[in-house]
């Protein structure tokens, strides 16, 4: 599993271990979804500026948001790696790194401001704001939406149950 996190804001996160619990989330959502393949996941830190140029620029919405994922996999079922293996097993050069053989899950953007103001706001810590939104976005990784009251709850049961096996609740 590689997870390649590059931190692009002077903003701290005031956590020093940031990169452990980033790492530890997504392998225990991995796991969650008894993913069969090594994967790779790119993890950018932002300010609240440039994730507002982004979310502008791909979702015409000229405001920060907490996290943006960019899925490089269509899940034909939200999560299920079994109903796509035919398919990735066919189009291996599109959905794996020819260096590392690694299946390219695909990237989440975060903005360290929010974690901060949202851990505020939500009376939690900050560890635990950035270990939701990092499962939040392996989630959307993985396929899932929110869009209908019923994807709501069900991606939010996936990603209590990964924060709570790893011991990240809310205090």
């Amino acid at each position: 599993m590689s997870v390649n996190i590059s931190y692009e804001t002077d903003e701290s996160l005031g956590l020093d271990d940031y990169e452990n619990i980033i790492k530890d989330v997504v392998e225990a959502a991995l796991d969650e979804k008894k993913c069969p393949y090594e994967t790779e996941v790119n993890v950018i830190l932002l300010d609240d500026e440039d994730i507002r140029s982004i979310n502008n620029e791909f979702r015409d919405i000229d405001n920060p948001t907490d996290v943006l994922s960019f899925p490089t996999i269509e899940f034909i079922t939200a999560g299920d790696f079994e109903s796509m293996a035919e398919a990735l097993e066919e189009n291996e050069a599109e959905f794996f790194n020819p260096d590392t053989g690694e299946l390219m899950l695909g990237d989440m953007i975060i903005s360290v401001d929010k974690v901060k103001a949202q851990a505020k706001e939500y009376g939690h810590s900050v560890k635990r704001e950035l270990a939701f939104l990092v499962a939040h976005s392996m989630f959307h990784l993985f396929g899932y939406d929110h869009m209908t009251e019923t994807e709501a709850r069900e991606m939010e049961s996936e990603q209590e149950s990964v924060l709570t096996k790893l011991g990240i609740t809310r205090e």
